[in-house]
């Protein structure tokens, strides 16, 4: 298949672009969009923890919420999966009372009596 001009230049500019999706706020290195905080982080710590005295933040914004301890962000994962179910499970609790309480309220109706039928 033959590219037209057109797409030719815009499919340079998409790969111009994801060259340089993250960009070094000291140094203006330029990491590719598929590079992960991990990558990030070993940059900043390798170039400029000590030399620049900066901060992760000021290399790469993307680094705010970057835990170096929990890299995957597993324990934040869990953290927030923990939070999560005991809202869900306060919720249900004031929605819906005490279980108890409906089985009293239910049972304190007492028994309907069953009528029989005779035979004439």
């Amino acid at each position: 298949r033959k590219y037209t001009d057109e797409e030719r230049k815009a499919a340079s500019a998409k790969a111009a672009k994801d060259a340089a999706a993250f960009i070094c706020g000291v140094c203006k290195q330029t990491f590719m969009v598929n590079a992960r905080p991990p990558v990030l982080y070993l940059h900043w710590k390798s170039k400029h923890e000590d030399k620049d005295q900066c901060t992760p933040v000021q290399c790469f914004p993307q680094l705010a919420d970057f835990d170096p301890d929990d890299p995957k962000g597993e324990k934040k994962a869990k953290a927030d999966a923990e939070k999560k179910k005991k809202a869900a499970a306060k919720k249900k609790k004031d929605a819906g009372g005490d279980l108890g309480d409906l089985l009293d309220a239910g049972l304190s109706m007492g028994k309907k009596s069953k009528k029989k039928f005779s035979k004439k």
